[in-house]
Formats: C-alpha cells, sequence, structure tokens
C-alpha cells in the first residue's frame, strides 16, 4: 500500500530536532506503538463492525478502539480501527473518501445504453434520505460521487465500482438507480475497498490478527504484530501536512493554536478552513486543526494564528514547556 501522498514542500525555517524527545513513529515500544496504531482491518460478513472492534480489543488486550466507518453487517471489506490513543483521529477517517464494489441485481430487463446512461447521470452531487435503519436523522441530502463505473454485466446483474464522498448509501444509490429506470433494482452484494487513505493492499484478517499476537507473546516475537498494525500517521496521509518546530509542540500539545512562527515547514495546497495535520520533524503527529490561512499565506508570514487546533493527538508531556510561566500559551 501506498500511504504517501507526495506533495511540494515549502521551507520555511530549517530547524534541527532535539533526539532527547520524541522518536520516529516505526520505531516506538511495542506498547506505545500499540497504543497509537490502526488496523486496516478485513471485515467479515455476519458480525456488525462493533462486533468486529469490540474482537481486535479484546484480541491485543486492549483498554479501547474504535473503528472508522461502519459497514453493515453483510458489507465486508476495509474497515480501519483505530487504537487507544490513535481514536483520536476516528473523525478525520469518517469524513474521508470511500470507494466500493457493488453487485445490484435488476428487477427487470434493461439495455446496456440506457445504463449507461443512468450510470452517467448518478455521477456527480446526487441527493438522498438515509434508509429508515440507519442510524442518521432521517432528511434530504447532498452528497458527491466521484466515480461510478460498470466492471461487468450478465443479463440482470450489474458489477460495479463507486468512489463517493463519506455518508453515501449504496444500497440507497442501487434502489433509486432502479427507480429511475423503472425496472427496480437492489443491492445485492458490497465491499469496501478503500477508505481515506487505507485499501486492499494493507489489509489484515482477524485470524491473522490473532496469530500475530499469539507469536508476541510466545516467542517475544514483534515483527507480525508491527507489520499488521500501522502507526496512527499512516491514517492522516489523505491530509495535508505542516510541520512544527520542537519549541512549539507542548504549547500546541496544551491546547494553544499554532502561530506563523512555530511552522518549520508545509506542504502546498493548503486551503483556507481545510483540516490538517501537525507533525514533530520526527514525523510523529501532533495534532490536526483547521487552516485560517492558505500555504502561501502561512509561508509569508512572520507572526499571527495559522491554524485553529481541533484535536490533540500527541500527550503534553513527549517534549518540554518552552515557554515561560509568566506567557500565555495562546501567544506561542
Amino acid at each position: 500500500m501506498k500511504f504517501e501522498i507526495l506533495r511540494e514542500i515549502l521551507v520555511k525555517s530549517r530547524e534541527e530536532t532535539d533526539p532527547r524527545y520524541g522518536c520516529d513513529p516505526e520505531k516506538r515500544e511495542l506498547k506505545e506503538y500499540l497504543g497509537n496504531g490502526i488496523v486496516n482491518l478485513d471485515k467479515p460478513p455476519g458480525p456488525t463492525s462493533h462486533q468486529v472492534t469490540s474482537w481486535v480489543k479484546k484480541i491485543l488486550n486492549l483498554k479501547k478502539a474504535g473503528h472508522s466507518g461502519t459497514l453493515d453487517p453483510k458489507v465486508t471489506g476495509v474497515l480501519p480501527v483505530a487504537l487507544e490513543n490513535a481514536t483520536k483521529i476516528v473523525q478525520a477517517l469518517l469524513l474521508s473518501e470511500k470507494e466500493y464494489i457493488c453487485l445490484m441485481s435488476l428487477h427487470g430487463n434493461v439495455s446496456d445504453d440506457k445504463l449507461r446512461k443512468i450510470f452517467n447521470y448518478f455521477q456527480g452531487e446526487i441527493f438522498q434520505t438515509p434508509p429508515l435503519r440507519s442510524s442518521v436523522k432521517r432528511g434530504l441530502r447532498k452528497r458527491r460521487v466521484y466515480q461510478l463505473k460498470i466492471l461487468e454485466r450478465e443479463n440482470r446483474e450489474v458489477l460495479f465500482n463507486v468512489r463517493c464522498e463519506s455518508g453515501t448509501y449504496i444500497r440507497k444509490l442501487c434502489h433509486d438507480m432502479g427507480l429511475v429506470l423503472g425496472v427496480g433494482a437492489h443491492m445485492r452484494e458490497l465491499r469496501r475497498t478503500k477508505a481515506g487513505p487505507f485499501d486492499e493492499n494493507s489489509i489484515v484478517k482477524l485470524h491473522d490478527l490473532k496469530d500475530a499476537y499469539e507469536f508476541y507473546l510466545e516467542d517475544n516475537d514483534e515483527s507480525y504484530l508491527r507489520r499488521y498494525i500501522l502507526p496512527v500517521e499512516k491514517a492522516v496521509q489523505h491530509l495535508k501536512k505542516i510541520w512544527i518546530k520542537d519549541s512549539a509542540i507542548a504549547a500546541v500539545c496544551h491546547g494553544a493554536n499554532l502561530n506563523a512562527p512555530g511552522v518549520s515547514k508545509l506542504e502546498k495546497g493548503i486551503q483556507k478552513n481545510e483540516l490538517i495535520s501537525l507533525f514533530s520533524l520526527k514525523n510523529e503527529l501532533v495534532a490536526l486543526g483547521r487552516s485560517i490561512k492558505t500555504s502561501e499565506e502561512i509561508y509569508e508570514m512572520k507572526t499571527g494564528t495559522v491554524v485553529d487546533l481541533e484535536r490533540v493527538i500527541m500527550s503534553p508531556d513527549v517534549y518540554p514547556k518552552k515557554w515561560h510561566k509568566a506567557e500565555k500559551i495562546e501567544n506561542i
């Protein structure tokens, strides 16, 4: 799986990072590694997403785990499960783009030409009302379908790929396409193939995770756990980054917004009000925030706030405080 998204980086200030504090995410001690980990789980058919997440927690003997985006019991595929402290980033994954492979059954005969036209019609912005048994409030809402592509067709069975905005109901999409076609249709099978930066290339089955933990308990072999569990940093690769100086990390971890002097480097393309990730110079995830300025503006700024903090991920005691007691955190 290719996690790294290559974007041009603007270097605002060349800084060194103190080796005494923090560490490369891949080199964390196992307890800390698990507590800041993500499992890209291959959800099996049958159990709910909540049940599967509970099994992951029991297998790894952890107190807390959370999944990013519910899959119906019969639906299979990519279900990122965040462990312990990593559950703080679940909201960022919930809002990320999703991709599915769906098998739809038509209730009547439809020509290939008409079917292609309907698929083109439902690509783009659509309106949906969540199904009766959904956990969200029912009401008409807009969602965007980025790609809707027929892969195979055999009589009334249609296999297709859909890439869409988070919160798009594929079962409802099949139903609505059937209505417009005038013959009716339903979703027969569904598999999620991508959720944010996670896809099937790094997917892990429950029994493999169980075996990996047993290898660790019996032989003290961490290699399998480290192969199947990914650092939390991998879960935000779809977000643009700002790397902050060591001197700014503790202030951010104590709730301060990020000001221009704390920025070391940043990726191009950041827009105002965009959710972004704040990283240390050792590539540790520090926090998530909402950009106030664009990349170009941040690069030029000498003073002023550049990011409104939304969620602190790193523990506040990893890096030392760099402000005096008389100073306000907000000014760091």
